[in-house]
């Protein structure tokens, strides 16, 4: 990478961490600590929890396609300071209510797309891939040091000090998108942003639906976790102040345990694999669901679940790359990060909903149960090879035609062709055969 691309990647890595860590601070806090609060109920803590995944579910194709309207930057920065306010309205309220509005508001700042889109215009084809991955890693990074830190940071300033963190970080990253991420030319945007006359294919297709449907369990069930998993460590007499002493180990374990997952895949996304995250987890809400289990039980327990949501996670956004079609992964990636808020969203209302009525022992039931319909829902997934998308320029002289889409496949290592008159592009899905020199000499010649 060059300078100019450095900077880019490191800056917004750096606004997607300081943004996620407030987003996450709350996660294994926030059941805890609004026991405080006068209207506090199981119901309106799961909607505090999960409330900010209705708003991004909702928003997040809109931003998308608006950053392509009115540019990234403003996009973003728009969803900042709606993020913003959202955090310090939830720092101020004196009622579970009014920190619901907080979230809601939080969840509309649905800047993911945008970033990702920014982050495109500013890297060269040969080195978006590691500048997305800096991104990639920096969100798995804020996932980890927000569990650790947020029940630290509650201790000291309670719920309202980690919403006005969330706020203030969220003012910082304004200057960075502002002055510090470099200007780019927009590029074609079929393989990076939705497209609204593709939402309808993609939502149905047999393949993808399977999915997204995946990415909203997997989400429910790691809000789920979240609502419950707080106040059942209290039976242990673990004051919220020192949940990390169990966070921190038990993620170091589960990152061990996605590593040697990942050894054994050998780069592949085997669907046993898939099946095995999927037991992993329900063997996890299992365990939670058992009456009066030991502290070894439940720390076992939530190894196995993050071992297994980790190794998905990982996972699933590689299938939908190589599922979605040429020239339309960008939608395709817009439809599976709504269906994954919507299931932040669905987790803590469901997670409410059963403890309100019945217990939370029954909350871990229905996650154990989900798992089973999970793979239902899974068994009807091809297994498919890891493949990479190329975006490359038409001549302006050549005409975007059957004739042409026919030629690029008959180029070595070409597995699929979108040609884009309207973004003067042309969309390839490849393999490691691929002959991009052959490919450039199609495209010229036309």
């Amino acid at each position: 990478m060059n300078a100019l691309e450095l900077r880019a990647s490191l800056a917004l890595a750096l606004v997607y961490v300081l943004r996620m860590l407030g987003l996450f601070m709350v996660m294994p806090v926030l059941a805890v600590a609004a026991m405080d609060y006068p209207d506090y109920s199981p119901l309106m803590v799961g909607l505090a929890v999960g409330g900010y995944g209705l708003t991004q579910a909702a928003l997040q194709i809109p931003m998308g396609m608006m950053s392509d309207k009115w540019g990234r930057k403003p996009v973003i920065l728009l969803g900042l300071a709606v993020f913003a306010l959202g955090s310090f309205i939830a720092s101020q309220a004196d009622t579970m209510a009014w920190m619901i509005v907080g979230r809601i508001l939080q969840g509309a700042g649905a800047i993911a797309g945008a970033i990702m889109a920014l982050a495109t215009d500013v890297s060269r084809e040969s080195q978006r891939a590691k500048v997305l991955a800096i991104i990639g890693i920096a969100i798995g990074f804020s996932f980890y040091l927000a569990v650790i830190i947020g029940p630290l940071i509650a201790k000291s300033w309670g719920l309202a000090g980690i919403f006005s963190v969330t706020g203030v970080l969220a003012v910082l990253c304004m200057p960075l998108v502002k002055w510090v991420v470099p200007n780019g030319v927009k590029v074609s945007s079929g393989d990076t942003l939705p497209q609204k006359g593709q939402l309808a294919e993609l939502v149905f297709s047999s393949q993808l639906w399977r999915l997204n449907v995946s990415v909203m369990v997997l989400h429910m069930l790691i809000t789920l976790l979240f609502v419950q998993l707080p106040v059942t460590l209290l039976h242990f007499d673990m004051t919220l102040d020192s949940h990390w002493t169990l966070y921190l180990p038990v993620l170091g374990v589960s990152v061990l345990g996605l590593i040697i997952m990942m050894g054994m895949a050998r780069g592949r996304t085997p669907k046993s694999y898939l099946f095995v995250g999927v037991s992993l987890m329900g063997a996890a809400f299992l365990g939670l669901a058992l009456k009066d289990n030991s502290w070894w039980v439940t720390s076992a327990a939530v190894v196995l679940f993050f071992t297994g949501f980790n190794y998905l996670e990982a996972n699933f956004p590689a299938l939908v790359s190589s599922i979605a079609p040429a020239g339309q992964k960008g939608t395709a990636m817009g439809i599976y990060a709504s269906f994954q808020f919507f299931g932040a969203f669905l987790g803590g209302m469901l997670s409410g909903i059963v403890t309100n009525i019945f217990s939370p022992e029954a909350a871990y039931l229905v996650g154990a149960i989900s798992t089973l319909i999970w793979v239902v829902v899974l068994s009807g997934l091809k297994e498919v090879s890891r493949v990479k998308r190329i975006t490359m320029s038409l001549d302006n002289t050549v005409a975007p035609n059957h004739h042409l889409s026919a030629k690029l496949m008959q180029v070595s290592g070409v597995l699929e062709v979108t040609l884009n008159s309207n973004s003067n592009a042309a969309y390839l899905k490849v393999n490691r055969d691929f002959n991009a020199v052959e490919a450039r000499k199609v495209l010229e010649s036309g």
